[in-house]
């Protein structure tokens, strides 16, 4: 059983090495498509691989990750972002990954992806990617920008992780600017349209987010995705303070599914700002209750089930005169996360506060 690995990189000097680094030792094979470096990104894969090919850069990411694809030729293709790595505890599972693919033989194995890390080690974000795909099942990417494959066949799910730590590329308007280009020349689905609005979002263009998102409402898709379009929504109209409809637009992700602890914590934030420091307290309790619903393919802040509620818990009860509370919901952080720097500020102005 052959599997290679194959990547699209550009200006990635800074990270590839850590990359391949981490990868080298689990693959058979290495193929990289470079889509216009202009740095060493292209002297780095070569001490890799001999399969470095080029790639003519037309605003597509689905279009070059196809062409890496194509130019493999292991009976599995794994792919991996070029500021990405492979951590040493999910190495150590490879080797029964691979016993397997031999014996089960699925198209598609979905894998935990973990997007930074914060303070007690948490990940920012985590969710389900399709992280290795049987060549023979003939998958393609698909979207120009956030590129997916839609599951088919015999789909397994594993716990072999992939880290995103991310690099200090500027990316700028880059994303923008393909989601506005093929706005006008396609009429985008609700998953492009979810992401579009978030795009806009992250550039500060919170009327143009909230239409589009208002839209990614109206259309069929995947109810995960429709959640993901409240959270972005109410982000929109909070920032044009337009507080109700940012309280109703997260109310809204309940038609989708049971609550979301992203969801509730967003709503305690609401309350919080608002000084309605009982509803916002109901909210980032509910937060703690909430389940993990990553199995599903949500994007999950795993934070949000944990230390944020427990933070915010520790600001609520004490705005209310609640030390005894406040306190105890300190010790929870304390726990957690002993050296994050809000945990830190509490520990001294508790400690003051009991002087």
């Amino acid at each position: 059983m052959k599997l290679s690995l194959c990547m699209i990189v550009k200006d990635e000097e800074e990270v590839l090495e850590r990359c391949l680094e981490s990868a080298a030792p689990l693959v058979d094979e290495i193929v990289i498509a470079d889509t216009g470096s202009a740095d060493g990104t292209r002297q780095i894969a070569q001490n890799y691989t001999r399969h470095v090919l080029s790639f003519d850069w037309n605003d597509d990411f689905a279009a070059a990750r196809n062409f890496a694809f194509a130019a493999g030729t292991g009976d599995y293709l794994m792919w991996l972002d070029a500021d990405d790595v492979i951590p040493k505890e999910s190495a150590t599972l490879f080797p029964a990954l691979r016993r397997m693919l031999e014996s089960e033989q699925p198209d598609m194995v979905m894998c935990p992806y973990d997007v930074g890390t914060g303070s007690g080690g948490i990940p920012a974000f985590t969710y389900l990617r399709e992280r290795l795909l049987r060549r023979e099942a003939h998958f393609l990417w698909q979207g120009r920008v956030h590129e997916c494959i839609a599951p088919r066949g015999k789909t397994v799910k594993s716990d072999f992780r992939v880290l995103h730590l991310g690099s200090n590329k500027e990316r700028g308007m880059r994303n923008l600017r393909i989601f506005q280009k093929w706005a006008r020349e396609e009429r985008l689905g609700g998953r492009e349209l979810c992401y579009y609005g978030k795009e806009l979002n992250a550039h500060g263009l919170y009327l143009e987010a909230a239409a589009v998102l208002r839209e990614a409402l109206r259309r069929d898709g995947w109810y995960g995705n429709k959640i993901e379009a409240c959270k972005a929504l109410s982000a929109a109209y909070a920032a044009l303070g337009e507080r109700d409809k940012a309280y109703f637009a997260l109310l809204g992700s309940f038609r989708y599914g049971e609550p979301r602890a992203k969801v509730c914590c967003m709503l305690g934030r609401l309350f919080r700002e608002d000084k309605r420091w009982k509803e916002a307290i109901a909210w980032y309790e509910g937060a703690l209750l909430c389940r993990d619903h990553t199995a599903e393919g949500d994007l999950e802040e795993p934070a949000c089930r944990s230390l944020v509620p427990y933070l915010e818990l520790v600001c609520c009860f004490y705005a209310l005169g609640d030390m005894e509370q406040a306190k105890f919901f300190h010790k929870k952080t304390e726990e957690l996360a002993p050296e994050h720097p809000s945990v830190l500020y509490n520990r001294k102005f508790f400690g003051e506060a009991d002087d």
